[in-house]
């Protein structure tokens, strides 16, 4: 694996009235069902920080770590990065207060939902930011339990040299195949890890194609059978796990997706400035090279671009 990232391909274009104005450059992998690489543009095998990708394989580490969670929807929300919809928000008071704390505890920072309609709610009622709210309290959350669990201190559950972390670090080495490249502090607080997307792909396989009963097919199968809780009515991850049967899919910051289906193969990429727009139309376009087909692969194909209130272009895939 490579030193440093050196950025990737132009890999969507944004037209504007029949006008290209931009380009978003990128990297991104597709994988067959057997991991071996089937096609990808830009730079797959250097390390990145897939953020929030990450959160499949550290909740697999906390339910290891001996993390009580029994319920699907709860081990969802541990590998979530909700939307702060009011379900969110009680699932996450009711984690904590199983291990008699409260936000409090949380090391995340105060933050409004992510989610445009919940945010909207909480400033029309006059809220602010909460530490509930901040879109990783759920993981958060599933960090203290697994703590209390196994009898590590709650204090500095985040810093990397933590039991706990060291546990995650593990994980992710595991189910990547790769050593982690460096380890910074991700938007909630916690360390996030670099890998190359190439191994954070094969993770995705190796997640959905788990022994049933282990705890990597637990996860896969929690954040299938509850995709609303992985992000939120209206996040893209959540409408593509809907709409394509065994997809298992998690978005992160600045860009990156990591999706696999059994059977078939995985896609992760990255959008080198971050946009979130080109993010899903090429994810299809890696989707489709493994003929993968469904209803919802067509909305996520292009995203409309508007002027006056009417559609006048859309981002879409060059790649």
């Amino acid at each position: 694996m490579g030193k440093t990232y050196e950025g990737g391909a132009p890999l969507a274009e944004v037209v504007r009235s029949g006008f290209v104005e931009g380009v978003h450059r990128g990297s991104v992998v597709v994988l067959d069902a057997t991991g071996a690489l089937l096609t990808g543009a830009g730079d797959v095998t250097s390390p990145i920080f897939p953020r929030s990708s990450n959160k499949p394989m550290q909740a697999v580490a906390m339910l290891r770590a001996g993390l009580p969670l029994t319920d699907p929807a709860d081990v969802a929300l541990v590998s979530a990065s909700h939307a702060g919809e009011e379900f969110h928000l009680a699932r996450v008071g009711a984690l904590l207060a199983r291990a008699g704390l409260d936000s409090s505890a949380l090391h995340c920072p105060p933050d409004l939902p992510v989610g445009e309609e919940a945010r909207e709610a909480v400033l029309r009622a006059g809220g602010g930011p909460t530490r509930t709210q901040m879109n990783c309290s759920g993981k958060h959350s599933g960090m203290l339990l697994t703590c209390r669990a196994a009898g590590w201190p709650l204090d500095g559950y985040w810093r990397p040299e933590h039991p706990l972390q060291q546990r995650l670090l593990q994980a992710v080495e595991e189910f990547t195949g790769e050593s982690v490249a460096a380890t910074g502090v991700d938007g909630c607080g916690a360390p996030v890890l670099a890998v190359s997307l190439t191994g954070l792909a094969g993770a995705y396989l190796r997640l959905v194609g788990a022994e049933p009963g282990s705890e990597a097919r637990t996860v896969a199968d929690a954040m299938r059978a509850h995709p609303e809780i992985v992000g939120g009515t209206r996040a893209d991850d959540t409408r593509l796990m809907r709409g394509v049967p065994g997809l298992l899919a998690k978005v992160g910051a600045e860009g990156v997706i990591a999706a696999a289906v059994p059977g078939v193969g995985a896609v992760a990429l990255k959008i080198d400035d971050g946009a979130a727009r080109a993010r899903m139309p090429v994810l299809v376009s890696g989707l489709r090279r493994l003929g993968v087909t469904a209803p919802v692969l067509e909305e996520f194909a292009e995203v409309p671009l508007f002027g006056g209130g009417l559609p006048v272009g859309a981002v879409r895939p060059l790649w």
